[in-house]
């Protein structure tokens, strides 16, 4: 018998653990248990193809990348290491050698 909570979001009985954090397989809704009592919830990053993001990871871009203001192009297969994950539009602060400081969405890179 399982002793874990069921899902917030849909009341399914049928979660599980992955890592830190609880999965409902029913609504796929992810939280982190004890989070919901101090108010906050931890949001979850995961890149194009599903897998989950933390900060320090290294990335690879997925699809030729035109930034605003800048004359270049950041080439698919670009890897960009050390990531750090934030909470606005765009998902990924990095830095790529040839263009910067740059931000980046989750959806635009495949974690390697």
């Amino acid at each position: 018998m399982s002793t874990l909570p069921p899902c917030p979001q849909c009341g399914s009985e049928f979660t599980y653990e992955d890592g830190t954090s609880h999965v409902c397989p029913e609504c796929a809704h992810e939280w982190v248990p004890g989070a919901e009592a101090q108010g906050e919830v931890a949001r979850v990053y995961r890149d194009a193809v599903g897998t989950l993001l933390q900060d320090g990871d290294t990335v690879t871009v997925i699809k030729d990348l035109k930034p605003k203001g800048s004359g270049g192009v950041i080439k698919q297969g670009t890897k960009v290491k050390n990531i750090r994950l934030v909470d606005s539009d765009h998902d990924i602060d990095c830095k790529i050698d040839g263009f910067g400081a740059m931000s980046l969405k989750t959806e635009f890179v495949r974690k390697v």
